[in-house]
């Protein structure tokens, strides 16, 4: 928190990329000092986060609802899909459901892909197929911004436009290959608003330069 004090005061805007297990006063004191948030939903089942994590889901829904309700920080959610624990259609199909419900369809969700290391080794790495199936689900039950990640797979790291349907920021790995939003993060074909948070950019941009976008949508 004082650190995002002394970047809010040279004019950075601050991202926390946080796990969202927190209680409320502490949540209301931190995301108080932050603009935008990435927040990991490691599963949608009790049983996942006790067995895996020593932790509860309950607590971190509480905080996705509190970050949507409660304040004007833009945020993410980032679920990595691990094969067996947490990437059944049952289980991505309720969690789906409870974004659009709670949280509305404009919140861009990730599903990103499993390697083994330190204490899970013993499992297969996530196939592209799983995280293909995975965003299928998810844009079936409503959400506008449904993305892969760890893997290679331009559809699932391009943004469309939620009307038209055009490729507004395509993507290859974390290289932004074309990025057609207006300043004001408009469709610029039909007009329509991609939600995030958006500023003007007037320079080249690559593999050390992005546009200022979050979106992360326009990550």
């Amino acid at each position: 928190m004082d650190v995002a004090d002394a970047c809010h005061a040279r004019g950075i805007k601050t991202v926390a990329v946080t796990a969202g297990y927190m209680h409320d006063q502490p949540r209301h004191d931190f995301y108080a000092k932050m603009d935008a948030a990435n927040v990991d939903l490691k599963a949608f089942t009790e049983d996942f986060y006790f067995k895996l994590t020593g932790s509860q889901l309950q607590p971190v829904l509480d905080t996705l609802v509190y970050l949507r309700h409660h304040t004007d920080v833009w945020f993410e959610i980032t679920t990595l899909l691990i094969p067996g624990k947490n990437d059944s259609d049952e289980e991505l199909s309720a969690m789906s459901q409870w974004i659009m419900r709670e949280l509305g369809p404009d919140v861009p969700l990730h599903f990103t892909a499993f390697h083994p290391d330190y204490k899970m080794e013993d499992l297969p790495a996530t196939p592209p197929a799983t995280l293909t199936r995975a965003r299928d689900i998810a844009l079936r039950a409503g959400l506008r911004y449904v993305y892969t990640g760890n893997v290679y797979d331009p559809a699932g790291g391009t943004t469309a436009c939620p009307a038209c349907h055009s490729a507004l920021i395509v993507r290859d790995w974390h290289q932004i290959i074309q990025y057609r939003l207006t300043p004001e993060g408009h469709c610029p074909d039909c007009g329509a608003q991609v939600a995030g948070r958006f500023e003007a950019f007037t320079s080249q941009f690559g593999r050390r330069r992005i546009p200022i976008a979050i979106n992360m949508a326009a990550r």
